[in-house]
């Protein structure tokens, strides 16, 4: 089995991130998503608007996710590799280079993200929508 792993905060859920979760699914068996845990996101000065319960919810409904595990660092990743016998880590394209160091440990898949949508763009547009 083939298996691959996929980090994020998953917040406000969009195409971009069924497009990222189905092409990650697309390279193995079984997918891992390491989701960013509340306190893990306020390390990153990151303010999620659904809780890591919620999101983690709502990413084990989604038919390309087989397993979902909390990000509480960014030094577990090589950690959770070697524990789930990871093959495959895949990331967004925006992060290019920022992981190489794992090629040690598996194959290292940078995809391209989904133009016309994120995160960060549906924040922009509520705020701009609310404050007319």
């Amino acid at each position: 089995m083939k298996k691959v792993i996929t980090y994020g905060t998953f917040d406000l859920l969009h195409w971009g991130h069924i497009n990222l979760l189905k092409r990650a699914k697309e390279l193995g068996d079984y997918l891992i998503v390491g989701l960013s845990s509340d306190e893990f996101n306020q390390i990153k000065n990151k303010k999620s608007y659904h809780s890591y319960e919620n999101r983690k919810l709502i990413l084990e409904a989604i038919r390309y996710v087989d397993e979902v595990i909390p990000e509480n660092n960014w030094e577990q990743k090589i950690d959770d590799i070697k524990k789930h016998n990871v093959d495959i880590f895949v990331m967004g394209d925006d992060w290019k280079g920022k992981f190489d160091f794992l090629k040690d440990y598996c194959e290292v898949v940078y995809l391209p993200r989904t133009v016309g949508i994120s995160t960060s763009k549906i924040k922009k547009d509520l705020f701009s929508v609310k404050n007319g």
